[in-house]
């Protein structure tokens, strides 16, 4: 029997190349090939070995560089042909990332695989604004929650243990199924001024956020142009906003992208926009 090199399905946070764990960057240091997707930066592929094989396999709404099954066959051929390969992902390989998918594939055909998790983005986009998930008063538990189906169904959930004002929710690809997500937690008790969160390009120079809520999100969205990859989180522990989070341009002045460079706001400072 041919032997295997390792699979690792590395998670790589939500952007920011600071918040990956110390082994992901080991691992990226030493690898022989770089299987990696759409929401992985470029600040972290730099940290990659220069000499290993890259290979994008990224996949954005409508449009797939490769289907699933196609990856799960070319992970296990690049397995063949080189010892360390690092499947890298944005965020954390087993929240919303096909990680669980892929580790059957390989289990299934012989192939070495280990885990090294990430920081999803719910933690990491949150942390950005000072924000907490859970918090004493406001929010007894945290759901993380798709907003995203196959073939583009309607998102199907359990609604009424969704619309809970004790619990955050941490919609993961929800921009264009709000609109459904809105209504179906207004339908099963939500006050339509819960707090809702929207952030964009989380922690990287990118990021743009705003707040508003459950009743007004969708014509905020609109309105404001934001598109995925999104965060949007839904509860209690937004109404801390007004005393943690601080506005965009402040976190970007800390921007660990370039420490030397000042961040450059041709409109003159915030692109934080508060709609509560």
């Amino acid at each position: 029997m041919q032997k295997s090199g390792r699979i690792y399905l590395v998670g790589a946070g939500p952007g920011d190349p600071e918040l990956l764990t110390i082994k992901a960057a080991r691992l990226l240091d030493r690898a022989d090939a770089v299987i990696y997707d759409r929401l992985v930066s470029d600040e972290i592929l730099e940290l990659a070995n220069p000499f290993a094989e890259r290979v994008y396999v990224g996949k954005s709404t409508g449009s797939h560089s490769l289907k699933q099954s196609e990856i799960n066959t070319l992970l296990v051929h690049m397995a063949r042909k080189h010892c360390h390969i690092v499947r890298l992902k944005g965020g954390d390989p087993y929240i919303f990332g096909r990680g669980g998918e892929e580790a059957e594939w390989l289990s299934l055909h012989d192939v070495p695989f280990e885990v090294v998790p990430g920081i999803t983005a719910a933690a990491g986009c949150m942390a950005q604004l000072n924000l907490p998930l859970t918090h004493r008063g406001l929010a007894t538990s945290v759901r993380f929650v798709t907003g995203h189906m196959q073939a583009d169904a309607e998102p199907h959930h359990d609604w009424r243990s969704l619309a809970d004002p004790d619990t955050t929710l941490a919609i993961y690809m929800g921009v264009k199924t709000m609109p459904v997500i809105a209504g179906k937690l207004l339908e099963h008790g939500l006050p339509t001024d819960t707090p809702v969160m929207i952030i964009e390009n989380g922690s990287t120079p990118d990021q743009r956020h705003f707040r508003s809520t459950l009743g007004n999100v969708c014509d905020d969205l609109n309105r404001l142009d934001f598109d995925p990859p999104c965060m949007i989180v839904i509860g209690r522990v937004i109404s801390l906003a007004d005393r943690l989070s601080l506005p965009e341009a402040e976190l970007l002045s800390e921007s660990r992208f370039d420490q030397n460079a000042a961040p450059d706001f041709p409109d003159g400072g915030l692109r934080y926009a508060h709609t509560a």
